[in-house]
């Protein structure tokens, strides 16, 4: 803690007084179905004129809205939802490569779009996705990135 705000505490003058604490830049990337411009354009103008947003961008084909601002990522949900009477939720997918075992059961999704994999923060999910330290030792054995790997095949 620095000289300046020790100070600032001690003639603080708002006391009772309840600080708001300012809401973080936030990128919120939705999933909402939209098959024609009509939906395109009430899922834009349900979110565009929401308190702190700054940008709203639409990709049709992937079903997904991205929502920049200061705002909270449960509230333009909600409001979404709402606004357009659709299913709206949360981002569920995430690049194949960020995930260790895309194509695990849990992980992969054939309704996600081309390049993305079902999000695993379930802890059960990815247990499923681990290999044992058996199947590990016997994959390494005849890897081709081992150097010390079995040279027969």
């Amino acid at each position: 803690m620095g000289v300046l705000d020790h100070v600032s505490e001690m003639f603080d003058c708002s006391h009772g007084h309840k600080i708001k604490k300012r809401k973080q830049l936030q990128t919120v990337e939705i999933k909402v179905k939209m098959d024609c411009e009509g939906c395109e354009r009430k899922v834009r103008r349900s979110v565009e004129g929401m308190k702190g947003v700054s940008s709203v961008t639409l990709e049709p084909k992937a079903s997904k809205v991205t929502v920049v601002g200061y705002v909270d990522p449960n509230k333009v949900v909600a409001r979404m939802a709402h606004r357009t009477g659709k299913k709206v939720e949360l981002w569920p997918y995430v690049p194949y490569d960020v995930v260790a075992h895309p194509y695990a059961a849990g992980v992969y999704d054939k309704k996600a779009p081309s390049g993305y994999v079902r999000r695993a923060d379930d802890p059960g999910v990815s247990q499923l996705a681990r290999a044992s330290s058996t199947e590990v030792r016997y994959t390494t054995a005849f890897s081709d990135e081992n150097p010390a790997a079995c040279v027969v095949m």
